[in-house]
């Protein structure tokens, strides 16, 4: 038979513990609202491809080429 008595140190710990529980469920949800209110800001999607410094062809405007004598 096991004596089961919880030391108000631990009730303590998990009260702490609760409150970074709080505290990383805030910052999940901040990041989170954050990324939405930015992807629907942009409103086209290609906006949001072009994003990543990375020069695609398909996303480059297409530039105006002359001949080489005029």
């Amino acid at each position: 038979m096991a004596i089961k008595v919880e030391h108000e140190l631990h009730s303590r710990r998990n009260g702490r513990n609760y409150g970074v529980l709080i505290l990383l469920g805030a910052f999940v949800a901040l990041v989170f609202l954050l990324t939405i209110v930015k992807v629907t800001q942009l409103g086209d999607a290609r906006k949001f491809e072009a994003n990543d410094h990375v020069i695609r062809p398909a996303l480059a405007e297409p530039v105006a080429t002359t001949p080489a004598g005029q």
